[in-house]
C-alpha cells in the first residue's frame, strides 16, 4: 500500500486507508487530509507524488491550488468583521462600496454576495483571464454591470467572481484586499500555510494541479444568454491557468487560494469549534449561527443541481447523501474534488485537497469517503 506520513489518531485509522487505497488506485496522485476534532487536531496526513511523473514526493510543506476551496477563507475573513460589527450582513453592498449601486444593483445586500444571490455570477463581456488579475478593472467592471437575474430570488454560483466582489467590500472597511486582511488577521497569527496571492519565493513547494476530464456539458449546446453559459464563459480560465506566476500571485479569493489539508481545517475550526482556533477568537457564536440562514434552496442556475445556501456555505440538503440532514454542518470545495466539511454539533472538521482533478465540479468520493470515515470515527 501506499505509504501514508503524517499522524493519525487511532480511531480515524480508517482514513489513512482511504487515503493510501487512492493513491494506489491512481485515483490520487498526491494529496492531503485533515481533521480538527474539538480544537485539537488528530488527523493530518499526506502521501503520494507532487506530480503524475513522480519526480518528487507530496511533503509536509507541500501546497496546491485549492479552487473554489479559497472560497471558505473568503467567507471567514467576512464573518470575522461582522462579528466586529464592521460589516453588516443585511446592508446593501452600496452602502461600503457605493459605485455598485450602479445599473440596478441597489438593493444588492451583502449576504447576497456571500450566498450567490446577487445576479452578478460572472463579468459580462468582453472579459479576459487576465482581467482577474487587475484588482481595479475587474471590480469597475462588476460595479457598472446589470444583474442577470433578480438579485435574491435564486442562487447563480460565483464561480471566479466571489471573491473580487467580497473582497472589494473587505477592502472598503479595511483597507486591505482579501488576501492581505487574511494574512494578517487568520495566516499570521494562526501560523497558516494558506495564502491568497501567492509570493514568488514558495512557488517551489507548490503542486501544479493536473487537469480534469472536460465538464460533462457541452456549452455549445446551450443558450449563449444563459447564466450558466454566461458566468462560465466570464471568463474561462483552464485548470493549467493555476500554473501560472500571474494567477498564484493575483488575489482571486473564489479560486487561487494556495494551501494544504493542515492550514485549511485549521482555519475552518473556528466554525466547528466555537469561533476559537489554537487559543485565537475568530467569531462568535451568533454570527457563527448566520451561516445557517437560509438564503436559497433549489436548482442553481450555474451548477445546475439542487443547492441550499447559507451565508457563506452551503448547507446540507438531500442530494448531498455523505452529509447528515439531522445536524448543524456546513461546507463547500472545490474544482476537481478539493472538499471542506464543518459539523458543529460534533466540534468536526475535515479537509481534503489534492493534485489530481477529477471530473465535476462539486467533489467525488474521494472526499465524501474520507468525510463519512471521520463521522463514523466520532461515532455519527
Amino acid at each position: 500500500m501506499a505509504e501514508i506520513h503524517g499522524s493519525c489518531d487511532p480511531r480515524f485509522e480508517k482514513m489513512r486507508e482511504i487515503l493510501s487505497a487512492n493513491i494506489d488506485s491512481g485515483d490520487d496522485v498526491g494529496a492531503s487530509v485533515a481533521v480538527v476534532h474539538q480544537g485539537e487536531m488528530v488527523v493530518d496526513m499526506w502521501g503520494g507524488w507532487m506530480d503524475e511523473k513522480r519526480s518528487a514526493p507530496w511533503s509536509s510543506d507541500t501546497i496546491v491550488n485549492v479552487w473554489s476551496s479559497t472560497k471558505t477563507q473568503m467567507a471567514l475573513c467576512a464573518l470575522m468583521l461582522a462579528d466586529r460589527g464592521e460589516l453588516d450582513l443585511d446592508a446593501p453592498v452600496a452602502k461600503y462600496w457605493p459605485e455598485f449601486a450602479a445599473n440596478g444593483k441597489s438593493g444588492v445586500l451583502v449576504r447576497h454576495l456571500l450566498s450567490h444571490t446577487s445576479g452578478v455570477s460572472g463579468w459580462d463581456q468582453p472579459v479576459e483571464v487576465s482581467d482577474l488579475y487587475d484588482w481595479t478593472k475587474s471590480t469597475s467592471k462588476l460595479a457598472a454591470q446589470a444583474p442577470w437575474w433578480e438579485p435574491g430570488t435564486s442562487s447563480g454560483y460565483h464561480a471566479l467572481n466571489q471573491g473580487h466582489l467580497v473582497g472589494e467590500v473587505i477592502r472598503r472597511i479595511t483597507g486591505l484586499k482579501l488576501g492581505e486582511f487574511f494574512r494578517r488577521e487568520v495566516a499570521e497569527p494562526l501560523d497558516l500555510d494558506f495564502h491568497i496571492g501567492l509570493p514568488e519565493s514558495e512557488f517551489g513547494r507548490v503542486s501544479n494541479v493536473i487537469p480534469p476530464p472536460p465538464l460533462p456539458v457541452d456549452m455549445t449546446q446551450l443558450d449563449p444568454n444563459s447564466v450558466v453559459v454566461k458566468t462560465f464563459s466570464g471568463p474561462a480560465p483552464g485548470a493549467e491557468a493555476a500554473w501560472t506566476k500571474e494567477w498564484r500571485q493575483a488575489d482571486i479569493g473564489a479560486a487561487n487560494g494556495h494551501g494544504n489539508a493542515r492550514s485549511l481545517a485549521w482555519a475552518q475550526s473556528a466554525i466547528s469549534n466555537g469561533g476559537v482556533v489554537r487559543g485565537h477568537r475568530l467569531l462568535g457564536q451568533k454570527t457563527i449561527d448566520q451561516i445557517f440562514r437560509v438564503q436559497s434552496d433549489g436548482m442553481d442556475q450555474v451548477l445546475m443541481a439542487p443547492v441550499k445556501f447559507g451565508i457563506g456555505y452551503g448547507l446540507p440538503n438531500p442530494t448531498v447523501a455523505h452529509l447528515p440532514m439531522d445536524r448543524r454542518a456546513c461546507f463547500w470545495g472545490g474544482w476537481g474534488g478539493s472538499a471542506i466539511v464543518n459539523d458543529l454539533d460534533l466540534g468536526l472538521t475535515v479537509t481534503y485537497v489534492m493534485n489530481r482533478m477529477a471530473e465535476g465540479l462539486l467533489g467525488d468520493n474521494r472526499g465524501t469517503s474520507l468525510v463519512s470515515a471521520a463521522f463514523a470515527a466520532c461515532g455519527a
